[in-house]
């Protein structure tokens, strides 16, 4: 019986470590905004501006860490992230003040991303070529299933209290996550394997011709793909997708429970619903990601962000057709991020290389943390100011209309020659 490519081993633990980062944090942030802003009385943008420092210590980090992760592996990033984390989520529990609120939220965040979404991709993408859409897809499973949870994680919230709950993700992190990190492993060549699971130093199973003509390029170094329109293209419509995403994350339950009428729970299965859609999505990439053209798959998804943010925005526009809009906004946001989202990746990785793509991405979370930023920053700004989410909403749908252009336009360039 063939023994299964320890790859998929990463796959099925980076996974679990996503369902839990986008159960307690991701998918969560939006009910602990609603609930804090009830208990403490902080405004809307106060409690952006903790999003927006979660995207700064993001950017400042990703040149440093994708330089680490190049030259030292995942191994040590991913569990020392892990432990701050959890820890962070725990100091949040005891937190009195706007400031103590944005340190531990800092915190949480650092951890998030040594042990979250940039590390473990940059994993994946050494181990996989053929089939490298598919991993990346079939990792994202995990934080697609995180939504489905958050109906818990609101309950946990009305029972037992915004402090309570920090403080058990925070032990349910270490405690779950930490055993998961020392499943990874820097390089399939490490091992005696090659991407993929072709065993030892073989060649892969393609035409001499092709072989041939892959053997006269090499892989962008991060300064010349900084060179090529593809990279800041991609950079941008990522950045565009963004500001969507963060932007949903953070205000759509506000606005949902304030600005529609509905309950902080039932607001929650708005977001289930959305993440059903969202395992879709990610289970048709995982099907056709390696088959089609991403650029365009991207471009496409790029129209279901501004049409479904847009239903979600003017829900309240006919009363009777409030309800549909909320399911449409769920159903075209949800499969669209799931499609989408790890094609970001897989694109860079196709059109650049590996052997500098730690370097590569963490130079691109430069540029997409305008929107990571922008999008709660936005949002929360205008809705402090008008009343509402109208106008801000409208903004980030329309920029995410723009991102669509971007992926058109964003071509494979030609790779360096030997």
């Amino acid at each position: 019986m063939k023994r299964l490519f320890y790859g998929w081993y990463m796959v099925g633990a980076g996974s679990a470590m996503q369902f839990v980062q986008s159960t307690l944090l991701m998918q969560s942030f939006g009910a602990y905004f609603a609930v804090l802003r009830d208990d403490r009385g902080w405004s809307k943008t106060e409690l952006s501006g903790a999003a927006a420092l979660h995207q700064v210590e993001a950017a400042i980090l990703g040149p440093l860490l994708g330089w680490f992760l190049d030259r030292f592996g995942p191994q040590g990033v991913i569990r020392v992230g892990v432990v701050i984390f959890g820890s962070g989520f725990i100091l949040l529990s005891y937190v009195d003040s706007l400031l103590a609120f944005y340190g531990a939220f800092v915190l949480t965040a650092m951890g998030a991303s040594l042990c979250g979404f940039f590390p473990l991709n940059v994993t994946l993408i050494h181990w996989f070529e053929r089939h490298r859409a598919r991993a990346l897809s079939s990792m994202q499973i995990g934080m697609a299933l995180g939504g489905l949870c958050l109906p818990l994680v609101a309950w946990a919230l009305a029972t037992w209290g915004w402090r309570a709950t920090a403080f058990g993700s925070g032990v349910l992190i270490i405690a779950l996550c930490l055993p998961l990190a020392f499943v990874f492993r820097r390089r399939p060549e490490d091992m005696g394997l090659r991407p993929d699971g072709a065993v030892s130093v073989l060649p892969d199973l393609i035409s001499a011709s092709k072989q041939e003509k892959k053997d006269l390029t090499r892989d962008f170094t991060a300064r010349e793909a900084l060179r090529t329109p593809a990279f800041w293209l991609l950079s941008f419509g990522h950045g565009c997708a963004l500001f969507v995403v963060t932007g949903i994350n953070t205000h759509a339950i506000t606005h949902i429970k304030e600005g529609l009428g509905y309950s902080i729970e039932a607001a929650s299965f708005a977001i289930m619903l959305q993440t059903v859609a969202q395992l879709g999505g990610v289970g048709i990439g995982a099907w056709i990601g390696d088959r089609f053209n991403k650029r365009k798959l991207s471009a496409l998804c790029m129209l279901g962000h501004m049409s479904g943010l847009l239903c979600l925005t003017y829900a309240d526009f006919h009363p009777a057709a409030t309800t549909a809009m909320i399911i449409a906004y769920a159903l075209l946001h949800g499969t669209a991020w799931g499609l989408r989202g790890p094609f970001m990746q897989a694109l860079r990785a196709d059109y650049f290389g590996r052997s500098a793509i730690g370097m590569i991405l963490g130079l691109s979370f430069m540029i997409i943390t305008i929107g990571q930023i922008g999008g709660p920053m936005i949002a929360g700004i205008l809705a402090d100011l008008t009343g509402n989410y109208r106008a801000g909403f409208t903004t980030l749908a329309l920029l995410a209309g723009l991102g669509s252009v971007f992926f058109l336009l964003a071509r494979r360039p030609t790779r360096p020659v030997l």
